[in-house]
């Protein structure tokens, strides 16, 4: 009896054993997904240039490609450029460095080594990160608002002006809660001073940002998709909603050249970790090539954006590809073969090319477009199992479609060249008798991952470019040089015999116009279920009261008054709220002192200073704005003078 109690204990233990292993490898093959959303360089007024993560070259920033993790910007003296990670929009002054020190479903961390970034955050849910880090301090966003940070030219100062909302600056041992209307200016390194003052008359560059903003606070395409879908903000201007029975609303767009057609008038690149990633020439031309699908109504192409929900998945690419498999076209393409591929239609099931979980696939798809689950299911399935004869027996209405298939060069495909420039004919018939992959089976070489850039000397100085910065979250690993991957391939297809994917009901908005979804102030937003979190020289500038303008047209959530309770300027780290641990490394950031109490002293020094705000800030008090920032100043001076 007792022998087989113990055989009996010794069964269930593995059993126990066993369901740990599988949950275990469950959730690190979700934690192997790539990012559900990417960042944008939207508009650029000057020079900007590039450095994919991993890279030591620079070449120019070509608009749309899509930037993540560990990706440099540098914009050259009177420029300027404006960014996107869906509704939050990043704008960057003249002689600025910014990197992505991570960029995920849940964390925008952002590393401002010299310059100015101007933040306007529409929407964070509770378990998101905003976070700006300067040589001397990092920067945590906790709500919406406005957000401008100024790093000197030596890396010693720092300067954040809260327009709306309210965060938290972390440094040298110390936190300082920064609140709506301050200007707050923090210079030194271990030993940080720091004085609050109600904030300056806005200058160019505050006067240019709030011009942007008015253009998307009217921007009539987020009745039709969400304001989270990167790039949505230029559909406006380049085309017309309109609506279809059998789709919805669609987008057309307007001024297309001869022969356009989805996916042609771009290039390819590699970006890890999704892989052959489509970058479009058109300025609208990032939306519609990430998200959603393309048909044909009345003759011509219109964009189905799928389903409104609150954070749509970013693809590479939603396309198909046809040949490869030993299919070779019969016509000549100088050697090498040929790549051909078409758009995914409403309702077709996208297959990602790279590692991803089951759960992925369903969620990529239901947030792009009206699809059952079980034919996500099926599909993918399909190519699992490499069940080829069920592959080929898929109907793709744009693959016999005359004019929708684009065919090029392996030459052309694997070098970023213009694609349009550079397709090959190829008869309807063999098209459609090639069979269809949901990869492009072709390697990419280092030109593949450096882009349709041409290269440039416009770059950071050194010592911006080695210069670390302070980090309260431990940033992404640094990117791998191209060159030194040891499989080039980062982005891994589905192999074949890996577990089929289970149909797991999702609930999604209906595909209908309407405003961007809404939460309650006491209800955390509905977002899918996938996007659950991971684990893991000194400034001078005047302290003249901000002048009575209003910052946008339309009024933003969140925005502390005047009569807002003080806020604790600074104080020691509590258990409720814990540090990341100080045992990382990273060549671009260094980890936050650990937070000390401050002494009775420092706490009376605050306090002054931040009654003095208050005094400052009050209406009867300010006096009329007496001059403009320096920066600004500096400019006009320099235009006088030209």
């Amino acid at each position: 009896m007792n022998r087989q109690l113990a055989r009996i204990g010794q069964f269930f233990g593995i059993l126990i054993l066993l369901s740990a292993v599988l949950t275990s490898l469950t959730w690190a093959d979700d934690d192997d997904d790539p990012p559900g959303r990417v960042a944008r360089m939207n508009y650029a007024q000057g020079s900007v240039s590039f450095q994919p993560g991993g890279e030591g070259d620079w070449v120019e920033a070509v608009p749309n490609r899509p930037l993540t993790a560990g990706d440099n910007l540098w914009t050259d003296r009177d420029t300027r450029a404006e960014l996107h990670v869906g509704s939050t929009a990043i704008r960057l002054g003249s002689e600025t460095s910014l990197t992505f020190l991570e960029l995920d479903d849940n964390t925008l961390q952002l590393r401002l080594a010299q310059g100015t970034a101007l933040l306007r955050v529409r929407h964070m849910d509770d378990n998101d990160t905003i976070e700006i880090d300067t040589p001397n301090l990092a920067f945590r966003i906790q709500r919406n608002g406005e957000y401008r940070v100024d790093v000197d030219p030596d890396g010693h100062g720092t300067v954040i002006d809260v327009f709306q909302g309210r965060g938290e600056a972390v440094g040298a041992g110390n936190t300082y809660t920064l609140v709506a209307n301050q200007h707050a200016t923090f210079t030194g390194d271990d030993n940080l001073d720091y004085d609050i003052d109600p904030l300056p008359a806005p200058d160019g560059f505050d006067e240019w940002a709030m011009s942007r903003d008015r253009r998307e606070d009217d921007d009539r395409s987020a009745n039709y998709v969400s304001r989270e879908m990167t790039g949505y903000e230029d559909l406006d201007d380049n085309g017309r909603w309109s609506y279809t029975a059998n789709y919805g609303p669609v987008w057309v767009p307007t001024n297309v050249p001869m022969g356009w057609a989805p996916y042609r008038f771009g290039h390819w690149v590699w970006v890890a970790p999704w892989g052959w990633t489509w970058v479009d020439d058109q300025p609208w031309g990032f939306a519609p090539f990430h998200y959603g699908r393309w048909c044909v109504v009345g003759g011509g192409w219109a964009w189905v954006p799928g389903p409104v929900v609150v954070r749509p998945v970013y693809a590479p690419a939603l396309v198909a590809f046809a040949g490869g498999g030993g299919f070779h076209f019969s016509v000549s393409f100088g050697g090498g073969g040929g790549v051909a591929w078409f758009p995914l239609g409403p309702g077709e099931v996208f297959v990602p090319g790279y590692h991803v979980s089951r759960r992925y696939v369903n969620q990529v798809n239901v947030t792009n477009t009206v699809v059952n689950v079980t034919k996500v299911t099926n599909v993918y399935n399909n190519y699992t199992t490499n069940n080829t004869t069920e592959i080929n027996r898929i109907t793709y209405v744009n693959r016999a479609r005359p004019g929708a298939v684009t065919v090029v060069s392996r030459e052309t495909f694997v070098n970023a060249r213009p694609v349009a420039r550079n397709v090959v004919s190829v008869p309807q018939r063999e098209i459609e008798q090639a069979p269809v992959s949901h990869i492009a089976q072709i390697d990419p070489i280092r030109t593949s991952v450096m882009g349709a850039g041409r290269p440039t000397r416009v770059a950071p100085p050194p010592a911006v470019v080695h210069r670390q910065v302070v980090a309260e979250r431990p940033p992404a690993q640094p990117t791998v040089p191209f060159n030194q991957r040891r499989d080039p391939l980062v982005a891994r297809p589905v192999r074949s015999g890996a577990q089929p994917v289970n149909s797991e009901p999702i609930h999604t908005q209906p595909n209908r116009p309407g405003p961007e979804p809404t939460t309650s102030p006491n209800q955390p937003a509905i977002r899918p279920e996938w996007q659950t979190p991971r684990p893991g020289a000194t400034p001078t500038r005047p302290e003249t009261p901000r002048a009575e303008t209003p910052r946008s047209e339309t009024p933003r959530p969140e925005t502390p008054r005047a009569d807002t309770p003080r806020p604790e300027t600074a104080r020691p780290i509590t258990n409720n709220e814990p540090r990341p641990e100080q045992g990382w490394s990273h060549p671009q950031a260094k980890p936050a002192p650990p937070v000390h109490e401050k002494t009775p002293q420092q706490a009376q020094q605050e306090e002054r200073k931040y009654q003095r705000w208050e005094q400052q800030s009050k209406p009867e008090q300010r006096p009329k704005p007496q001059a403009p920032r320096p920066a600004e100043k500096d400019k006009k001076d320099k235009d006088k003078h030209r």
